[in-house]
């Protein structure tokens, strides 16, 4: 949906929203990550807002509030169309009408079937002026998560590899410390921080007894969920993610009693339906994600894990860090055989970023529709 006209400064305020909404991947789940910029009638910057750790409150209604009287007769930048449903808080259309806005500038519709268009028709028909459409590509990419979560019922899902240059995580017998340098570990850690959830297989698990937290200095706030893929509960008790409430999805045939035992302990564990090799079946473990409100996971391991995801054309993203080392074809692979016999069938995906970290090249991938 397209409507109403722009202008080059529209599009520095639209920019600076989305901008504002990127501090909220990794906090806001279910919600999406919205960022809000109201300008004055004198074309200054009266308030801006991003969605809170939570969902609540809204970019709008942080922006409103930080404008106060400037509102009136202002212009509101918002990176995704205002919600229109009485929820834990009143609608953002009611709150921008309300506050005496003129003009609203909307990057993308609202997938959710409660707003998709009610947000700008509310609007619209109090006399708003709206315009939408701008920087759309941007703001639904930075909103993947949500829109997947909407539209197909899944997350969204980024791979993390840290490979040598042959694509081998770890040699023979399974020592990989440290294929990258300290400064791109530190990306991968930026990485966990503004996504939902973490997830790894239980073969990682075992091998490295994981936390899968953010251990950045001032961001354990910022930890993701964990998730384990643990088809018949061999993860140990003791293991450390227990501490963090994990999220274990296991098949139904797997101990009743290590389930209460490790509920007791705080994990949330769920019954995913197998795939034909008997494990957690990738689609199912995506439903049920999403179930629990998540919107954006990152795959960390192991081969197995990732080649499930991608074998179903789950993996969206990759981000992978590629150290300069060879290991050899005897190495361990990032991802299990996929089955595939004709490159037409390979999955494919586009170089969305790169950048060299101290010796170490970090690529960005985007999946092809």
């Amino acid at each position: 949906m397209t409507v109403g006209q722009t202008d080059s400064r529209d599009l520095t305020h639209m920019r600076s929203a989305i901008t504002l909404a990127r501090r909220g991947l990794g906090a806001v789940a279910p919600n999406p990550a919205v960022g809000c910029v109201i300008v004055d009638r004198m074309g200054q910057v009266a308030g801006r807002g991003w969605t809170a750790r939570g969902g609540r409150p809204h970019a709008e209604a942080i922006a409103i509030e930080r404008a106060g009287d400037q509102c009136n007769g202002a212009t509101a930048y918002v990176s995704l169309e205002p919600c229109d449903h009485q929820g834990q808080t009143p609608p953002c259309s009611a709150a921008l009408i309300d506050a005496g806005i003129a003009r609203v500038v909307v990057a993308c519709t609202d997938p959710d079937p409660r707003v998709a268009g009610k947000g700008v028709k509310r609007l619209q028909d109090a006399g708003v002026e709206v315009a939408s459409g701008l920087c759309e590509e941007q703001a639904r990419e930075l909103n993947a998560g949500f829109f997947l979560t909407v539209e197909e019922g899944r997350p969204m899902f980024t791979l993390k590899a840290a490979t040598s240059l042959d694509g081998r995580i770890a040699t023979a017998n399974g020592s990989s410390q440290w294929i990258t340098g300290a400064r791109t570990r530190t990306a991968g850690h930026m990485l966990r921080a503004n996504h939902d959830a973490i997830m790894v297989g239980i073969g990682t698990a075992l091998a490295d007894d994981p936390g899968l937290d953010c251990r950045l200095p001032g961001m354990s706030d910022w930890s993701p969920v964990p998730v384990l893929a643990d088809s018949t509960l061999r993860v140990p008790e003791a293991a450390r993610m227990l501490d963090r409430s994990p999220i274990i999805l296991t098949l139904g045939d797997s101990d009743p009693d290590k389930r209460k035992r490790l509920t007791d302990r705080g994990a949330t564990v769920i019954v995913v339906d197998a795939d034909a090799s008997g494990r957690p079946k990738a689609r199912s473990m995506a439903r049920a994600l999403a179930a629990r409100g998540l919107t954006r996971v990152l795959i960390e391991g192991g081969g197995v894990l990732a080649g499930a995801f991608m074998a179903d054309r789950l993996i969206d993203r990759l981000e992978w860090f590629l150290g300069p080392k060879i290991i050899g074809g005897d190495g361990l692979s990032a991802i299990a055989g996929l089955g595939i016999d004709r490159m037409d069938d390979v999955p494919t995906y586009s170089l969305a970023g790169v950048r060299e970290i101290d010796g170490d090249v970090y690529q960005s991938y985007r999946r092809d529709v």
